[in-house]
């Protein structure tokens, strides 16, 4: 009996408790860690950084601008073209992956011998650290050593070592190429969760009336998986639009800027030149961008759970 009421001994207090407060503030005092954990995590930075953006703060101090920081911003030209890099960056990025990650799914969703090897195979590069995977792909870049230069040369393709990470064309290209081989993987894996979601009543029906395959990957599963499409889009395109660790091993953002994305400038504005002020300001115009980004994923979201019957 002592065993009893020990282990009902908690369930005694909160009950007691909901006596004594009213249901209002008992539902607040449940709910207060959580808010207190977005308050000091998520709140209170992100108010700072509002806060900073309004000053030309650096080692030496704060000084009140107002909205100076957001006209520079407005009046560069070079800040400009690094926007519009970063979204270049961003949907040619996301774009490789969802189509690479469909093409994958479907891929390891049909009946062949060793799709569970397969399905394993696909996840090394997102799993493993990406510094590690960017490391990798700093030695294939390498005009001397690198493996591709050293195909390329083998082939015939080009006469002596190539630098891919030198010239600015394909040292932009090439960090995409390293995104989309370490984002890939999770699209895949989203996909293919949300094709085997899929009844096979559907396909079995369109199978007996004649369809083909291409009818019924465009009619059925397209159609079917397309609000899951939607999401992993937008989730994605977050992911890359602030992707930093993949720019900054392989390029710093160079050469000459070629790489430089609003997240890598703002890294280099604030912590490599000590311009709070200034950084604070990028930072906050990525909020913004970002939750426009978002407005507009929720509005087509809205789109195609109406026109598809998701709820």
């Amino acid at each position: 009996m002592a065993e009893i009421s020990a282990d009902n001994a908690p369930k005694q207090r909160v009950k007691a408790a909901r006596r004594a407060l009213p249901e209002a503030w008992f539902a607040w005092l449940l709910v207060a860690p959580a808010v207190i954990f977005i308050a000091v995590i998520v709140a209170w930075p992100l108010a700072e950084t509002v806060r900073l953006s309004f000053l030309e703060a650096d080692l030496g101090g704060e000084e009140w601008v107002g909205l100076a920081n957001y006209t520079d911003l407005a009046e560069s030209r070079r800040f400009h073209d690094t926007v519009l890099r970063t979204f270049y960056w961003m949907f040619l990025s996301v774009g490789l992956k969802l189509i690479l990650g469909l093409i994958g799914a479907t891929l390891l969703n049909a009946a062949i011998p060793g799709r569970a090897l397969f399905r394993v195979l696909v996840m090394p590069p997102w799993v493993i650290p990406i510094a590690i995977g960017c490391f990798g792909w700093l030695w294939l870049y390498n005009g001397h050593f690198g493996l591709i230069s050293g195909m390329l040369q083998r082939f015939g393709i080009i006469d002596g070592p190539f630098e891919f990470l030198a010239y600015k064309s394909s040292a932009f290209y090439s960090a995409i190429v390293t995104d989309v081989w370490i984002g890939t993987p999770m699209v895949t894996l989203f996909f293919l969760a949300a094709m085997q979601g899929v009844s096979r009543d559907l396909y079995e029906a369109a199978w007996v009336d004649g369809a083909g395959r291409w009818y019924r990957f465009r009619r059925i599963t397209i159609p079917q998986i397309m609000p899951v499409i939607v999401s992993m889009a937008l989730l994605s395109a977050i992911w890359t639009f602030n992707s930093f660790e993949i720019i900054w091993i392989l390029t710093q953002g160079g050469p000459r800027g070629a790489t430089t994305t609003l997240i890598v400038d703002t890294y280099k504005t604030a912590i490599g030149n000590y311009k709070f002020g200034e950084g604070a300001a990028r930072a906050v115009i990525i909020v913004i961008l970002l939750a426009i980004f978002s407005l507009i994923y929720l509005f087509f979201l809205n789109k195609v759970n109406r026109r598809y019957g998701a709820k």
